[in-house]
């Protein structure tokens, strides 16, 4: 046998064996084994298309059915009065002495507020954000926008119910004449959404130029903690436990729905990180739902309130601890007590040191506002603190939280 050929043989053996290999391969893809210690190798189930993104119109089709239910929302909230700058202004001989005014009128604009929501009744219920729409008896007038196949167009939304806190708020429209009834979107549940899930996010960022804008990402994560600068209460303002998300949300998302790939809505997109580049933070709907029929009944949430500022002992240097004679390690100090406040009215004083609310051990500041939410206006609680070495029993009869703190 020629040398050449014979070397050539087990090419040709390899390469058929290949082929043979490849046609098996090019019918049902063979099953995926899982294997477990000690256990028998168990067949995993292929994941349908549609769940696994095969589908090249799945966030399309989802888009198609939510998005008559999402909505353009308008905030617009009265002119102030304007607070004369001049004392002489209003005297009649001022005004004939000078032939122009020297304290110019400047011209003064309504503030509006452009955001998303959605509705989730028949009745015309729709969730969005508090800093949306603002607080009831406000006198702000709010519109809303519909784009349905049946009807396109503005109607006048009233503010049912608003938590500064959470940041929701429900509104309320009638159905416009000409539709037959509102469409609505399904509701999800946040608690069973995991980190890596396909989301979808629509809104109108920047105004009714990019309204029912569809964006796609991932649930980044969950149980986020974020602070946000209110300019209008002067003060950092701390969202908890919120969904984190790379699809893209910019301003007038605020209030629109997080969808999963079922069409369901597990979040209502609410900030983005500034400093970040695609990362976005959403409220759980299941946060929202329960709360939905306190805000719609009583118009907003009723919380205990005591009515102190706190740090962690932790945070305190050893020279502070020893001028105030603190001798734990764990506990939360008062920095602020609010004058009026129902801490104030029993007695609780600043560099207190609350170690103890009702049976439950306090370790740090965030243990007194967790303890403390979990009762209602109106129940006596009894604290224990430290002062000055000394431990001090002081029953505190429990407010209610003022609306926006």
């Amino acid at each position: 046998m020629n040398p050449r050929l014979k070397r050539t043989i087990p090419i040709f053996l390899v390469a058929a064996l290949a082929f043979a290999a490849a046609l098996a391969w090019t019918g049902e893809a063979p099953p995926v084994l899982h294997a477990q210690s000690g256990a028998q190798e168990q067949q995993v189930p292929p994941v349908p298309a549609a769940l696994g993104m095969g589908d090249p119109y799945l966030i399309a089709d989802i888009a198609e059915r939510v998005t008559p239910a999402v909505v353009y929302i308008e905030a617009e909230w009265p002119v102030p009065e304007r607070q004369a700058r001049n004392p002489f202004a209003n005297d009649p001989f001022f005004r004939d002495f000078f032939w122009f005014s020297p304290w110019p009128d400047t011209p003064r604009t309504p503030q509006v507020q452009r955001g998303t929501g959605f509705i989730i009744s028949e009745e015309g219920y729709i969730l969005t954000n508090q800093h949306v729409v603002g607080n009831p008896g406000e006198d702000q007038k709010i519109t809303v926008k519909l784009n349905t196949p049946k009807f396109q167009g503005e109607v006048e939304a009233e503010l049912v119910g608003a938590d500064y806190r959470l940041d929701l708020a429900v509104l309320k429209i009638e159905k416009p004449e000409g539709l037959d009834q509102l469409p609505t979107v399904p509701l999800g549940d946040s608690d069973a959404s995991r980190p890596g899930e396909w989301v979808i996010a629509i809104g109108n960022p920047y105004g009714e130029r990019y309204e029912h804008t569809v964006t796609v990402g991932v649930l980044s994560a969950k149980g986020r903690e974020i602070q946000i600068y209110d300019p209008d209460q002067r003060q950092w303002k701390t969202y908890t436990n919120l969904m984190q998300t790379d699809a893209a949300i910019n301003p007038g998302n605020s209030g629109g729905p997080l969808i999963n790939i079922k069409g369901e809505v597990i979040g209502i997109n609410t900030a983005v990180n500034a400093a970040a580049q695609g990362i976005g933070f959403a409220i759980p709907i299941n946060t929202a739902l329960e709360v939905k029929e306190e805000l719609i009944t009583t118009g907003r949430i009723r919380r205990a309130y005591m009515g102190v500022s706190l740090t962690d002992v932790s945070n305190l240097q050893d020279r502070a601890k020893q001028i105030l004679r603190i001798s734990v390690d764990e506990g939360a100090v008062i920095t602020r007590v609010e004058p009026d406040s129902p801490a104030a009215q029993a007695g609780l004083e600043v560099y207190d040191v609350i170690t103890q609310i009702g049976e439950t051990q306090v370790k740090s500041a965030q243990d007194v506002t967790d303890t403390i939410a979990k009762y209602k206006p109106g129940d006596e609680v009894v604290v224990i603190v430290l002062r000055q070495g000394r431990t001090e029993v002081i029953p505190v009869v429990l407010g209610e939280r003022p609306p926006g703190i």
